[in-house]
């Protein structure tokens, strides 16, 4: 499986991303053990709620100080999280202008990462669940701004609806090269998202492949698939997901599960397999 395409910088986007959520004082553990094992893409947000970033820079500068890897050969991605998604530990004044926010989170967010720019800097989530507000393209707009200036190559956006992502391409200057969202078995694997992404040349990231969509487990077709294969029902899921155009994360702690997840990339399931799946409960 190869890479999706080259960004500007003449690096590949990464086949797979190593997710970063949930992991607190592990963090910096759990992204040096991802590294090594092979990912070579890293998300994170500078939302302390969920993330631990500084922890990721940790990791990634005792990577750098080994001389393993250089900064060019990772692609680091993180998000701007609007005030409803952050606890009380903020990245930026929550008084300040919309456009002030967005910077200073992002300029927290090289310092935890200890880097000068982001490969992908990601909106968290529109500020309602409900349509495209002034208060989200006031943010966009500002993050076409970091974009402008040089802070991130790529801008994307996470947690959002097909109506929110058509009125952002309508409105926005500087498109999304990134959509990610929770993807579900049961809305077709976000089918929707995913065939508006396809056709405006957006890569989807999917994540939660795993945890949302337990139900497909126990379910015949699947199983016999997994038994005709002989690999992990992980690597079948996997497999899927980038048979089908989606980038996964996965965000496995466990560092046989992280070979594990890598390895389906060598993975290629029939067509029959990919309908079988992408059909078993949407």
């Amino acid at each position: 499986m190869q890479p999706f395409e080259q960004t500007d910088r003449h690096k590949p986007f990464p086949a797979f991303l190593y997710g970063t959520a949930w992991k607190e004082e592990r963090t910096a553990g759990c992204v040096e053990q991802a590294v090594t094992a092979g990912f070579r893409g890293i998300d994170t947000a500078n939302q302390r709620k969920h993330y631990f970033e500084q922890g990721v820079g940790e990791a990634l500068q005792a990577i750098f100080r080994r001389g393993a890897l250089r900064r060019g050969d990772l692609f680091l991605q993180s998000k701007f999280t609007e005030r409803r998604g952050q606890d009380h530990r903020l990245p930026y004044d929550p008084e300040a202008a919309a456009a002030e926010q967005v910077q200073q989170s992002l300029d927290s967010s090289l310092m935890h990462l200890g880097v000068d720019y982001l490969d992908s800097y990601i909106l968290h989530g529109p500020t309602s669940p409900y349509g495209w507000h002034q208060l989200d393209q006031d943010i966009w707009k500002a993050m076409e701004s970091c974009h402008a200036r040089g802070k991130t190559l790529f801008l994307g956006v996470s947690n959002v609806s097909l109506e929110q992502l058509q009125a952002l391409c309508v409105q926005a200057e500087i498109g999304p090269t990134f959509v990610q969202n929770r993807c579900f078995a049961r809305t077709g694997w976000d089918r929707p998202v995913r065939q508006f992404c396809l056709e405006r040349g957006i890569i989807y990231q999917g994540f939660s492949l795993l945890t949302a969509n337990p139900e497909i487990f126990q379910h015949p077709d699947f199983i016999a698939i997994v038994k005709r294969t002989g690999v992990t029902p992980a690597q079948i899921v996997f497999a899927f997901a980038l048979g089908i155009g989606i980038l996964p994360l996965t965000g496995t702690t466990d560092p046989v599960h992280m070979a594990e997840d890598l390895a389906s990339l060598e993975l290629e399931l029939s067509t029959d397999d990919l309908h079988t799946i992408e059909t078993l409960v949407g």
